[in-house]
């Protein structure tokens, strides 16, 4: 049972990767992408405690996400840099007073999201 809801969190983890890869067009603002690729990473982090039959707290806090899970398994060191994802979720969002994410900033973003869905998907055990 856990594991297959757990495989179902992938799964919308992976829509929102794929979102956030995708959509890297003429108008699309990089703050948007990074967005899609922060929810990707938070649900494969939630996957991983579902997975565990772990309480999921309701928050955006990835760094609150590894805690908890550290409880049930060793967080890899590369799957620990999802905390600089953070800002993603709910500053850049909205417009106001922050930089804009640049090309350098979207890209290691993508990345650390592709490293966590696949330990996450690892982890869970399944095939995505």
């Amino acid at each position: 049972m856990a594991r297959e809801e757990a495989a179902q969190w992938l799964r919308r983890a992976r829509s929102n990767l794929q979102l956030g890869k995708a959509g890297r067009t003429g108008g699309v603002m990089l703050e948007d992408l990074c967005f899609e690729i922060q929810q990707a990473a938070e649900k494969s982090l939630k996957a991983v405690l579902i997975n565990a039959d772990a309480q999921v707290p309701r928050t955006h806090a990835l760094g609150l996400l590894v805690q908890k899970i550290e409880a049930v398994v060793e967080v890899p060191e590369e799957v620990q840099r999802v905390v600089e994802l953070a800002d993603y979720a709910v500053q850049t969002r909205y417009p106001g007073d922050y930089p804009p994410v640049t090309n350098e900033e979207y890209d290691d973003a993508v990345a650390i999201a592709e490293a966590v869905f696949d330990w996450a998907a690892r982890v869970v055990g399944v095939q995505e």
